[in-house]
């Protein structure tokens, strides 16, 4: 009788563990520096091995978003309604893995780690379902006098940098990216760097829940030393500060940012703690006003 092997007894399987890349245009591809962090749960013990995204990344995932703006913000609105709570139905089937992962890298329970869990999902189905209602209460049929019609319609604003909340790996980094998507807008975030796991994860239902590649691009690594790049990109159009803590390092970012005038969202407007708002939702949003003559 043939007799087991040693990995097949209690206690003497090693365990799998990876080496988690970037997601940038729809793919995994490894940091182009070939660097790479380790990545400790909240104990100090050893979790994983993070990519740890460079310059040339950024730039890679700008691309990306900008050649996927054009696609996702021509779709109509109650598609990309869709397909946010297509994530919402994905992350409710990995829920556990979500758990795990936001327990080890926050130090939660796992009942704490569950509510997050939940919350995250609830505030996709949130946002998904304003997706085909902000042009009814953000735009307008305005007064004016004389025989037009004039109308202000809200329009996405483009590529949007984030670097997401430090403290919080799902739903701070959820409270962030779901709003600019929604309305139109494509993203390049980079997520905590201490707690990346949930992060990835992210990025793997997004491939397989209907979001076209380059909608959303996800960095790990060090947000002081990719943001800079991200806040000079003269591609990018908008960007959010609230994974900077530092209120010098904000401020330098910001005037990095002034070079094409992109919208900056600054961490003391940091909100995403709150339950979510319209605040978030019109941030990232043109009006875009319209005059048509009445005809005769």
């Amino acid at each position: 009788m043939p007799t087991k092997a040693a990995s097949d007894k209690p206690g003497t399987r090693l365990e799998v563990r990876k080496t988690y890349k970037l997601y940038i245009g729809g793919a995994f591809p490894r940091s182009e520096s070939g660097r790479s962090y380790v990545v400790n749960n909240a104990k100090g013990k050893f979790l994983a091995n993070a990519s740890q995204a460079s310059r040339k990344d950024a730039r890679d995932a700008v691309v990306a978003a900008r050649k996927a703006f054009g696609g996702w913000s021509g779709r109509t609105a109650y598609n990309r309604g869709q397909v946010l709570y297509r994530i919402a139905e994905v992350m409710e089937g990995r829920h556990e893995q979500f758990s795990s992962e936001v327990a080890l890298s926050e130090g939660l329970s796992i009942s704490k780690a569950r509510a997050v869990v939940d919350a995250s999902i609830d505030r996709w189905v949130w946002y998904a379902g304003w997706a085909d209602k902000l042009a009814q209460v953000v735009g307008s049929s305005n007064p004016v006098a004389g025989p037009y019609f004039d109308f202000s319609l809200p329009e996405a604003t483009g590529v949007v940098a984030v670097l997401a909340p430090q403290e919080s790996s799902l739903l701070g980094l959820t409270s962030v990216i779901a709003p600019a998507i929604v309305s139109g807008n494509t993203v390049v975030v980079v997520s905590s760097y201490e707690r990346p796991l949930p992060a990835v994860t992210l990025g793997e239902v997004m491939a397989t829940s209907d979001v076209p590649g380059g909608v959303v691009n996800i960095l790990t690594g060090s947000a002081s030393e990719v943001g800079p790049w991200l806040a000079s990109h003269m591609d990018v159009n908008a960007i959010d500060l609230c994974g900077i803590e530092d209120p010098d390092e904000a401020r330098d970012l910001e005037a990095a940012s002034a070079e094409n005038l992109k919208r900056v969202r600054r961490p003391a407007e940091e909100d995403w703690t709150e339950s979510p708002g319209l605040s978030r939702l019109t941030q990232y949003l043109e009006l875009k006003t319209v005059w048509h003559p009445i005809g005769l």
